[in-house]
């Protein structure tokens, strides 16, 4: 048997399909444009989305053949947070708002402001999540508003135009603030603060369940069963973490990508937003996780790399590779503004420390080095919410540097694990939890963690120049903070 796993990225939709001992077996990727028609919007049209899906299934038919009849379970991931509104008809009235646009900014602090939103739903309503996107359509295009009878997340989208269904999971769900994450339902309370009703939510499921089957005629365009089951899915981090096996209390990872994610599986309920901490709920039944998300983290050293005119991989080459210490120069990564543990979309990046002697190489590393402090930062918050794993498994972009894994495990004080070669991001967890839903597989047995290939402990040589040094940015990241007001 066979199982498949779609991962709607900002970016691209990854397909992935592996067999009954996990092993990948094909897999193919189309891209996705995200359009800014203004400063602060990103948007993109769901119709991309599913020509991409189009794109990745007949790849995938093209390699496997007749064997596309032996996959069983489709599980779903994606991009979270975009609203997707729908007519009465299923039409999309507008393109979908993205995680990462901010126009929703001014209504979602008022949303904030109610305290029915953190106490219900865990979590400071921020920006770029769901609810406030709403009221901002409501308060400037009421006709429109007016027209919306459905609103769905990305992979919820893709999930309709596979299984003519109109559902979703936890663990997305929870990025919405209209969910009693607690009671995992939706909270009639918060959907009426915002002009909404659960009419116009999509039915929840767990994410390793069945949430309906591939329509017949997809499954006879593609050679599959009409019976595939289509399950519940993840978002994103959610998703990584069942491919990561991220599943346990103290289980823990770290992810260097676009956004920097320091995540945390919990068997409880505990949230405490005023840390700025995401609680939301896992992907499988009876548990939820705790996140700290910063919206720059590999994209810091990307940005300078465009700047330095090199390749990021090539400024960290320029580097000491066994660590000689912090950077006199300070750098604050905070190029989109900052969620956790600040929630300030208004915060911005800069170097602090510049001298006529300063090096690209002493920059390159205050980089990495500031990604690291925000890390930090958000391991403290963490802390406070009452959470703190044990050690961290490391995935992203920026997880292939030994160098900056040795800082990161250095500051906070944890050991960082890479995994061995292979898939194990959002796509694989996907996969996993299709095979879940197909199969009533125990989680416990399915979402088992990778081999280790390398591991990286504190250095307690470096301890205390990374701890002065981390002082410094946070009095400059306060300094910074104060003279905005």
């Amino acid at each position: 048997m066979l199982y498949l796993g779609l991962d709607l990225g900002t970016s691209a939709l990854k397909a992935l399909v592996i067999d009954e001992a996990q092993s990948v077996v094909a897999s193919a990727e189309a891209a996705i444009t995200a359009h800014h028609p203004r400063p602060g919007w990103s948007e993109q049209d769901p119709a991309d989305w599913i020509a991409a899906a189009e794109t990745v299934m007949q790849a995938l038919r093209a390699g496997l053949g007749e064997r596309m009849a032996a996959i069983r379970g489709i599980g779903l991931s994606g991009q979270m947070h975009g609203a997707t509104m729908l007519g009465a008809d299923d039409r999309v009235l507008a393109p979908c708002i993205l995680w990462n646009d901010t126009r929703s900014a001014a209504q979602a602090a008022r949303l904030d402001a109610d305290p029915d939103f953190r106490a219900i739903s865990g979590s400071i309503v921020f920006p770029g999540f769901t609810a406030p996107k709403l009221v901002w359509l409501r308060e400037t295009d009421p006709a429109l508003f007016g027209q919306v009878a459905k609103v769905l997340l990305p992979k919820d989208f893709l999930r309709l135009w596979l299984a003519g269904e109109h559902v979703s999971e936890m663990s997305d769900a929870a990025g919405t603030s209209w969910l009693d994450t607690g009671a995992r339902d939706w909270s009639d309370r918060l959907l009426a603060a915002t002009g909404m009703e659960r009419a116009q939510m999509p039915r929840l499921v767990e994410g390793s369940a069945p949430s309906g089957g591939l329509r017949a005629d997809l499954a006879r365009r593609w050679g599959m069963r009409a019976d595939t089951v289509v399950a519940g899915g993840a978002g994103d981090n959610a998703a990584s973490a069942v491919g990561l096996g991220t599943v346990g209390r103290g289980d823990g990872f770290v992810s260097l990508g676009t956004s920097g994610v320091l995540f945390a599986a919990c068997d409880a309920y505990s949230p405490r937003p005023e840390t700025a901490v995401h609680t939301f709920c896992h992907a499988l039944p009876g548990m939820w996780h705790q996140m700290g998300v910063m919206l720059s983290a590999a994209s810091a050293l990307a940005w300078f790399a465009g700047i330095a005119g090199a390749a990021p991989a090539a400024l960290i080459a320029e580097l000491d590779q066994t660590d000689a210490g912090p950077s006199p120069v300070s750098f604050l990564p905070y190029l989109s503004g900052e969620r956790t543990p600040h929630n300030d979309p208004g915060l911005r990046a800069g170097f602090h420390g510049l001298s006529a002697g300063t090096t690209r190489a002493e920059m390159t590393r205050a980089v990495l080095d500031g990604v690291a402090f925000a890390l930090r930062e958000n391991l403290m918050a963490l802390a406070a919410a009452g959470t703190r794993p044990a050690r961290l498994m490391a995935v992203g972009g920026g997880s292939r540097s030994d160098l900056w894994l040795g800082i990161i495990a250095t500051v906070l004080g944890l050991q960082v694990d890479r995994p061995a070669a292979g898939e194990r991001g959002a796509a694989f967890g996907a996969a996993r939890l299709g095979l879940m839903a197909a199969e009533g597989a125990d989680p416990a047995a399915i979402c088992t963690a990778p081999p280790v290939a390398r591991s990286f402990a504190p250095d307690p040589d470096h301890a205390a120049s990374h701890d002065a040094a981390f002082a410094r940015f946070r009095a400059l990241r306060e300094a910074v903070s104060a003279r905005r007001g």
